[in-house]
């Protein structure tokens, strides 16, 4: 999340691009998922672009970027981990992955059986989304995302957990207090690790 509309469109476009650069550049039809991470982020930012311009609500947008934050980023890391892991790590790859699908599935039926709104608070847009057992749910959703990356098994992978990790507690903590979210840089620094990873993945099936 970024502090208006233009700076979530730039932004959006920007790691986009990096995430076509990506595909591109990937070169196992394993690591595609993963690979395609940042054009999901870009798309993620660009949908939010709209919700500061519709003033937050519960138009579709609002629903479009819920949808993309809640159930398909906990179900798409950890798969798209799995794909790329190397065969020593598939094995424990199988607890975020089941955590992606619990998690995954709990806020897809949240998402269907309740409204979802967003709301302008000054430099930020806060989501209301009112979900039974929220600490599990956010428990899930970190083993299944960060999780996965810290049990790669490959060294840029767990490098982009920790990062993953701090920025989810440094933005969590700037959403608390209403400053200026760092969400859209921290996107972009991800994308570019993505970036770096897909280009040093060797050529081949496995």
């Amino acid at each position: 999340m970024c502090w208006s509309a233009t700076a979530d469109l730039v932004a959006g476009t920007a790691i986009a691009a990096v995430g076509a650069a990506c595909v591109a550049r990937a070169r196992r039809a394993r690591d595609l998922p993963l690979a395609a991470l940042p054009l999901l982020l870009g798309a993620h930012q660009i949908i939010e672009s709209v919700v500061w311009r519709t003033d937050g609500g519960a138009g579709p947008a609002t629903v479009a970027w819920a949808v993309i934050a809640l159930p398909v980023l906990a179900l798409w890391v950890p798969l798209g981990v799995l794909c790329a892991a190397p065969p020593q790590a598939r094995r424990r790859l199988s607890v975020p992955l089941a955590a992606g699908v619990a998690t995954s599935a709990a806020l897809a039926h949240g998402l269907a059986t309740r409204p979802v709104t967003a709301q302008v608070r000054g430099h930020t847009l806060g989501y209301v989304l009112e979900l039974p057992r929220p600490e599990l749910l956010v428990a899930g959703y970190l083993l299944a995302t960060v999780g996965a990356l810290l049990l790669s098994g490959d060294r840029v992978l767990v490098w982009l957990g920790v990062l993953a990790a701090g920025g989810a507690a440094v933005c969590a903590a700037l959403w608390r207090l209403e400053f200026i979210s760092t969400w859209c840089a921290f996107a972009a620094v991800c994308s570019v690790v993505l970036l770096g990873w897909s280009g040093r993945r060797p050529a081949g099936r496995m």
